[in-house]
This record gives structure tokens, sequence and C-alpha cells, in this order.
């Protein structure tokens, strides 16, 4: 990861935009969405600056970032502190697409097939799953027993499918259902290589379910980082024989 990816709260925040043009016309528009508050120079309080010129962006840049301020230089990507990513917007939900400033054409590309497999509600559904909080709570007093309940209700083909198009409407009736409690279930994947792109599908999704992960210490970590990042980790040499409640996953050690 070359980038720390992190979401922003503007609203009410100040934020310095220099330059004129479709440019920073852009710039505008995605600090307007985001609730900013926009200044065409420095002033106290600004956290964030983006500069949008063609000639003199560089010396603009370094006072703004003599002024304790992030900076963003549009087409400049040595030149930023931060890069603007690609965006789905499916408020609440958000979805960016970074290539760390190297092509903001691919970034392009891959937002438009996500929007394409996204329904319109998506953002209905994280609202309805906000509200539900507190009768979730009350269903599950277990934070383990409650990820699990929403991780199956989520999954492909589940109640709650983020991909279904009555998936908004349908939390009250799923929390009002007769709901399974999560068995424990063990699963082995056998990784080829310590590069995490030839791995299988069915390891790199089971990897990103996992509750529990069981690895020998000689696992690359750059497969392991493949893995939820709340998943517990355990350097063990042979798989559990009572795997604890939710998805556990063997990783077998890589013979080369």
């Amino acid at each position: 990861m070359e980038q720390l990816p992190l979401f922003l709260n503007l609203r009410g925040r100040t934020v310095v935009l220099v330059g004129e043009g479709e440019a920073a016309d852009a710039k505008a528009r995605l600090i307007t969405r985001a609730g900013g508050r926009i200044v065409p120079a420095w002033e106290e309080g600004a956290s964030l600056a983006f500069v949008a010129l063609d000639e003199g962006a560089e010396a603009a840049a370094a006072g703004l970032r003599a002024r304790g301020l992030l900076v963003n230089v549009v087409d400049r990507p040595d030149l930023c502190d931060f890069t603007t990513p690609a965006i789905v917007d499916r408020a609440p939900v958000t979805i960016a697409i970074g290539t760390g400033g190297a092509s903001a054409g691919l970034a392009k590309a891959i937002r438009q097939r996500i929007e394409a497999l996204l329904p319109s509600r998506l953002g209905a559904l994280a609202t309805g799953l906000h509200a539900a909080r507190g009768a979730m709570k009350a269903r599950w007093p277990a934070a383990a027993d409650r990820r699990r309940a929403i991780d199956a209700a989520l999954a492909t083909g589940g109640a709650l499918d983020p991909l279904g198009a009555d998936a908004a409407d349908g939390v009250d009736n799923w929390l009002a259902g007769d709901i399974p409690v999560a068995l424990a279930r063990l699963e082995t994947i056998r990784p080829t290589g310590a590069d995490p792109d030839d791995l299988t599908l069915r390891a790199a999704r089971l990897l990103g379910e996992a509750d529990h992960i069981f690895h020998a210490a000689t696992v690359p970590e750059a497969i392991l980082d493949r893995a939820r990042a709340d998943a517990v980790r355990h350097i063990a040499d042979a798989p559990p024989a009572d795997p604890p409640p939710g998805l556990s996953l063997w990783i077998e050690p890589i013979s080369l």
C-alpha cells in the first residue's frame, strides 16, 4: 500500500483552493459536496489546500505547506501530500478508488465498473443498519455474535445481500426472522507462492471473511495482509482441533 486511504470530515472546515478553470472548478465541486468552506488563500483554521495552476504551482504549494497545510497539486502527484480518488457515491456509503496519482484514467474506469454493479439504494441499506444498531445489540449482546450475524446477512445470497434489489427494505424482516447461530467452521487454503495475486478467488474470499487465521510463522506477511484487519491471528504448527466459533482459516505453509 503506497498511500493510507482516509475519509476526512470536511463539513464546516476551511479549505484553500488556489487557481481557476476547469480543474479548479472540479475541486470546488468536490469540496462543496463534502461540506467544506472554500477560500482562495491561506487563512487561520485552514487544514487542506488544493492548487490548480499551470504556472507557479510548486511555489504556491510550498508556501501553503509552510503554513502547515496538506496540499494537493492538480496533475502533479510528485508535489502532492495527498491525492483525491475516483468516487462512487451512495451516501452514506462512499467508495474511493486511488492509484497514488499513477493514472486518473484507470481510477475512473474502475469507478465506472463499480457504479454499474451497485444498486442506487445501497445508501438506504447502510442507513437502515445504522438505525437498527440498538435492536441488533439487544438480540446479540456479544460483539462477535453480532458481527457474524451481520456478515451472514450481507453475504452473497444473504437476507441483506448489498447487491440485492430489495435489501434496503429488508432490515426489519431480517431482525424479526429466525436467524441461526453461527457454528464453528474450519477451512483450509494452500497458497502456491508468496505473491498474494496468485491466490485463488476462493482463498481470497476466505481470507476476507475469516474471524480467526491460523498459520505457520513462515507464511508471508503479504498473504496475511489480505485477511481482515480485525481477524485474530494465531501462529500454529497445525490447524486447531477445536476451532472457535465462526469461520477459522488454516493457511498451509508454502512449499518452496
